[in-house]
């Protein structure tokens, strides 16, 4: 048999159950709980940078609340303070400046990965007690969205939502994500916004916000819908540029005739839609309500910083 190959791998540092070493070094206990059951747990944290100060992880507080949250849910203690979390972030980022000139394009702004399994057992679902987290986190470099896609908007398409009904759990089980970014991947779409029972979820990596006649509307917070750290988030931005804010059950009818269409992550930070199953939303172009919390979203970044 041969050996497991990791040699594809970059050589960039990752923490390990509290060891940096690189993305090819590290190994997990094929027991592992997060590997069996996908049993476990993840954040992903954008972390800003400028000038040469210390890097930043943005609205990091409100990051290690979700994950407080998801772990209580899923019975995992928490093995770090929010405040061993940063370290950790720091760390990597210290240790990916002394990676080979090829490995670091030296990026200002980061993307910090961190999970959390149960740890390691013999094969059987209950949830046994007494065993010891398995950590893993890396910071990578954070790829955003291209200017094209800032000033054009995307394209998506739509899918029900076959989920579980557990969506605010931010799982590293994330088979059904998988399946849903397929879908608009092979159609060459960005993303896929779903919708179960009629009405409208979210996207398989993102949240999806509708606006109309100038308000911007959501879906609620509840076990449906993965909380996005950004739905605090934009709703300061709305608050703060006058503009109207609600969540509430969106029919799918609502989309489609939306004045426009936005998705909101880490990585995307607030994106337009400007298609949507191949048919123009609104005038087929970057709204005004999205260039309003856009410009906020970048004042927020910097005064992050400050």
């Amino acid at each position: 048999m041969s050996a497991y190959r990791t040699d594809h791998l970059p050589a960039l540092p990752c923490h390990l159950n509290g060891e940096i070493t690189t993305l090819p070094e590290a190994r997990v206990s094929p027991l592992d709980r997060g590997f069996i059951f996908g049993d476990g747990v993840y954040e992903g944290i954008s972390v800003y940078g400028r000038g040469g100060q210390t890097p930043r992880p943005f609205r990091f507080e409100q990051h290690m609340a979700r994950l407080e949250r998801s772990l209580k849910e899923t019975r995992i203690p928490n093995p770090h303070t929010p405040e061993q979390w940063r370290q950790i972030a720091l760390e990597l980022i210290a240790a990916y400046a002394q990676a080979p000139d090829a490995l670091r394009p030296q990026p200002q702004d980061w993307f910090y990965y961190l999970q959390v399994t149960r740890g390691v057992a013999l094969r059987d679902h209950p949830m046994l007690p007494g065993l010891t987290p398995t950590v893993f986190a890396t910071c990578l470099p954070l790829t955003s969205p291209t200017l094209a896609q800032r000033t054009q908007g995307v394209a998506c398409v739509s899918a029900d939502d076959f989920r579980w009904k557990k969506a605010h759990i931010k799982s590293i089980s994330l088979l059904g994500a998988v399946f849903a970014r397929q879908i608009s991947f092979e159609q060459g779409a960005l993303e896929t916004v779903m919708f179960r029972d009629g009405f409208l979820s979210e996207a398989a990596a993102s949240n999806v916000w509708v606006v109309k006649d100038g308000q911007v509307m959501g879906p609620p917070k509840d076990h449906l819908v993965l909380e996005g750290i950004r739905y605090g988030l934009i709703e300061e931005l709305c608050r703060g540029a006058g503009i109207g804010f609600d969540l509430r059950r969106i029919a799918k009818a609502e989309v489609l005739v939306a004045d426009e269409l936005l998705l909101s992550s880490a990585t995307k930070e607030v994106l337009p839609i400007t298609r949507l199953d191949d048919q123009p939303v609104g005038n087929g172009q970057a709204g005004p309500v999205y260039q309003k919390l856009y410009a906020a979203y970048q004042q927020a970044k910097e005064a992050s910083l400050a």
